[in-house]
């Protein structure tokens, strides 16, 4: 089968994903523009070429309706003939958008396609798509009659039922800004982050890594996700989920530039990485989060490999339960799991989280010289996304 490569991946910063975050300024439709120019102007690419693009956004209303994609493409001045898309996976859109184009590619429908997403949390809040009713149909409450429950409720469920306790969970929060702290400093970033201009001058760096942050800190804050009612329905949870052991809310973009290994040498560009196996499960929607677990088990069987045989993971941290719960159950080196630091540092802005965990994983890859890499996402509904990358 034709092979599927990864010529190049930028992202813009994290803002901060409320009124004044450093991003907070910029349209959604012009913060994903940026990175689709910023892929062919680093590649000398001509804009005509691209097949696709199909980028990942998660609240698709107001200013990331009307396929904010195909907005995006014409913003960044691409001939009107390029088509675009936008694919809804939650958390996962836009690592589901690079299936899609790697898949296209590997099957010959597509020769170069660009994969990526968006999400402006501060102009578009968390919700604002389900502002005029409930996603929540009268089948769905016959199947589900006690209901389902936020995500960050699902955060709780996970320690309670896998014995994380708070100080766990803290000091893995704590240990994600550290790591991203230290890859900061030592300009692990710089490769794939594109400058965002803003009134104040350009936004080059993470807002949302917070390089105070201790456990003690941490200890402080109050359970996050705790209500009157969700204390009623679960009465034995110890309720253990804070702000510091979530992402926080974030603005943020992301691209990959996806071509056949064919297509690249004939245009004289080198291929970074090559797809190597792919994975989507539904899972349980009340515990919703656990989705990454039987994902990364299937794309292991379907490429063949063991868990050992990975060089680096990328495993979004949604909230700290996410990731603890994951290694405990697949047995992987810790080491090696979101070593430059994960959402909770580095911000999950929905739909852009997807590629902009597979630009680091790519980077890490690079930089320590190993050979496979794999990412995997929890998403809103109880489903999760896996991916298997070879460094080339």
């Amino acid at each position: 089968m034709r092979s599927a490569v990864i010529i190049d991946a930028v992202r813009t910063p994290s803002g901060r994903g409320k009124p004044g975050g450093a991003l907070s300024g910029i349209h959604p439709v012009d913060l994903a523009a940026l990175t689709l120019r910023a892929l062919l102007e680093r590649n000398g690419l001509e804009p005509g070429r691209v097949d696709d693009v199909i980028l990942g956004c998660v609240s698709q209303v107001g200013e990331q309706g009307m396929n904010v994609a195909r907005r995006a493409v014409l913003a960044a001045g691409f001939p009107e003939t390029v088509p675009a898309t936008s694919i809804d996976r939650q958390c996962g859109s836009s690592q589901q958008a690079a299936h899609f184009a790697a898949q296209g590619v590997m099957a010959g429908a597509y020769d170069i396609v660009i994969a990526g997403g968006v999400e402006s949390m501060s102009r578009v809040p968390l919700g604002s798509s389900t502002s005029s009713g409930s996603p929540i149909s009268p089948a769905m409450r016959g199947r589900y009659p006690d209901g389902l429950v936020n995500q960050g409720v699902s955060a709780e469920l996970i320690p309670a039922r896998w014995g994380l306790d708070r100080d766990a969970l803290d000091a893995y929060a704590a240990a994600s800004h550290a790591r991203a702290v230290d890859a900061a400093a030592r300009g692990l970033f710089d490769g794939q982050i594109v400058p965002v201009p803003a009134p104040e001058g350009p936004v080059t760096a993470d807002e949302t890594i917070r390089p105070a942050t201790t456990v003690e800190g941490l200890r402080a804050l109050g359970p996050a996700f705790r209500t009157d009612a969700m204390a009623e329905r679960f009465p034995d949870l110890d309720w253990r989920i804070t702000a510091g052991s979530s992402s926080p809310l974030t603005d943020g973009a992301s691209a990959v530039l996806i071509m056949g290994e064919d297509v690249a040498a004939a245009l004289g560009l080198r291929p970074r990485a090559r797809f190597h196996a792919f994975a989507v499960v539904g899972d349980d929607p009340l515990m919703m989060l656990t989705g990454p677990i039987p994902a990364t088990r299937r794309v292991l069987d379907r490429a063949g490999l063991s868990i050992d045989d990975i060089d680096a993971f990328e495993v979004n941290e949604a909230f700290a339960s996410v990731p603890l719960v994951w290694l405990r159950e697949l047995g992987a080196d810790a080491g090696r799991t979101n070593a430059w630091g994960g959402a909770i540092a580095l911000g999950h802005a929905l739909g852009s989280s997807g590629t902009r965990l597979l630009g680091t994983l790519l980077a890490r890859l690079e930089h320590d010289g190993g050979r496979f890499g794999l990412q995997t996402m929890c998403e809103g509904g109880g489903l999760a996304n896996a991916t298997i990358i070879e460094r080339l």
